[in-house]
């Protein structure tokens, strides 16, 4: 931090504008007046730095890209080398109008940029008459020079950064119209309601807009390394979701108890002795799962056994409480004070 201040004074980061050309908007940045010069305070120099850093940290760890601004002649060559550097995007030459607006004209010019490069690296440039030749690459020269910085910009990015918002009205209109953050180095001649985030400074010396311009790429490369850190911590817990699946107490608990039961052969109903899968305690050797002792022997009538088919009708009908059996189902328990006829003694002898 005492290096970063050091560093911004000795570039002279706190000398604004003739106290004769200021905007009053600035007056909260503004410490004084000597020599009929006004002077920024540094403070809040240092503190719109560090919120723009912050934000731009955030930023750019959640995907999104920055365009640098700055196509006055003091901030061209700055911008670019630091802006390459940080792997974003710049506009040094000429801001086109429709840059951000009008975007998908711009990604059409920049096709015809891709197209005029392959002509002429693969030599079919030459093909063409010198007069046709000359235009093509007129044309080239021109594409390349006002969109070269933006060239790998898909997609609308998600910050500018401005040097001199006087110098860059155009930009910083684009911007407000799609909702676009804008972060700017202004002068005590510019207007801060216009930006997002105001780095009150002398946008005019080139040391200064180093100073700030160094600092926030630096910011864009700690927020893109804080992104592939995220995305090697998704990649990992990912990982672990494809090994094998989680299973629930519940699941695990009546897992648990599945392997009991086979392991205990006394809770496994198929080891009884007797050969009766239904459990049944007569152990009827005949192995019927009905228990029927009359070893499933039946009627021409249906399936009821034949010691059942010599019950009376009348004897049936006689007895209220008697519930009448369904063939093929087996017979319902009777009590041991009612008489069910021969059926029920053979069931109470077994």
């Amino acid at each position: 931090m005492a290096s970063l201040v050091k560093d911004l004074v000795e570039a002279g980061i706190h000398f604004g504008h003739r106290s004769t050309n200021w905007n009053p908007r600035m007056s909260p940045y503004i410490f004084g007046r000597r020599n009929r010069i006004h002077i920024i305070d540094v403070r809040e120099t240092i503190k719109g730095l560090l919120l723009a850093r912050k934000y731009l940290t955030n930023l750019v760890a959640e995907g999104k890209d920055v365009l640098f601004v700055g196509t006055k002649r003091q901030a061209r060559t700055c911008i670019e080398q630091h802006a390459r550097d940080a792997g974003m995007h710049w506009v040094t030459e000429r801001w086109l109008g429709g840059t951000l607006t009008n975007f998908r004209t711009i990604r059409e010019r920049l096709k015809r940029l891709e197209e005029l490069e392959r002509l002429d690296a693969s030599g079919e440039i030459n093909s063409y008459s010198k007069k046709m030749e000359s235009t093509l690459r007129r044309e080239q020269h021109k594409i390349k020079l006002n969109l070269d910085g933006i060239r790998n910009m898909t997609r609308l990015p998600g910050a500018l950064v401005v040097i001199d918002v006087k110098h860059e009205a155009n930009a910083v209109k684009e911007a407000r119209k799609l909702g676009i953050p804008t972060v700017s180095l202004i002068d005590t001649d510019s207007d801060p309601d216009q930006i997002d985030i105001a780095i009150p400074g002398n946008d005019d010396a080139m040391k200064a807009i180093e100073v700030v311009v160094k600092s926030l790429a630096a910011a864009v490369m700690e927020g893109k390394s804080l992104q592939r850190t995220d995305t090697a911590g998704q990649d990992k817990v990912a990982g672990d979701r494809d090994g094998p699946p989680r299973r629930s107490s519940r699941a695990m608990f009546r897992a648990d108890q599945s392997s009991d039961a086979s392991a205990d052969p006394s809770a496994d109903p198929s080891a009884d002795p007797s050969g009766d899968p239904s459990g049944d305690p007569s152990g009827d050797p005949s192995g019927d799962p009905s228990g029927d002792p009359s070893g499933g022997q039946s009627t021409p009538g249906g399936d009821v056994p034949a010691s059942d088919a010599e019950v009376p009708a009348s004897d049936a009908a006689a007895e209220p409480g008697l519930p009448q059996r369904q063939s093929g189902t087996e017979p319902a328990a009777i009590g041991p004070t009612e008489s069910a006829g021969p059926s029920a003694d053979v069931a109470q002898q077994a």
